[in-house]
């Protein structure tokens, strides 16, 4: 469990640091991207744990990122994983069922995502 909130904090960390809001975005922005976090968290009904839990069974690796994000107007969970290999795979999973929506290398061209 610890391991799990260590990548929470390290998660949320890397959004802060990366995020619009972090390089000088205006406060309206920064609001209202914040309640549309708060909006996909709630609407979220897999947590974290479960999200990098699932994706660590699928590919494992290292977890050096998770982040909810709207893609196709359904909310997934992003998981990256670096593998053994080195390479750093995503595995997006349906926020509300926590079914694996599909894995892909992170750099590679969308042609070869894989569905697993």
């Amino acid at each position: 469990m610890k391991r799990a909130r260590r990548i929470v904090v390290l998660a949320v960390g890397i959004l802060l640091a990366v995020s619009p809001a972090g390089v000088g975005a205006n406060d309206k922005d920064k609001e209202a991207e914040g309640k549309d976090k708060a909006a996909m968290a709630a609407a979220a009904k897999v947590t974290i744990e479960q999200a990098i839990k699932t994706a660590s069974e699928k590919t494992p690796g290292k977890v050096i990122e998770a982040e909810l994000e709207k893609k196709h107007g359904k909310t997934v969970w992003e998981v990256e994983v670096l593998t053994g290999d080195g390479k750093v795979v995503e595995v997006h999973l349906d926020a509300e069922s926590g079914a694996v929506i599909d894995v892909e290398e992170k750099g590679a061209k969308k042609k070869d995502k894989s569905r697993k």
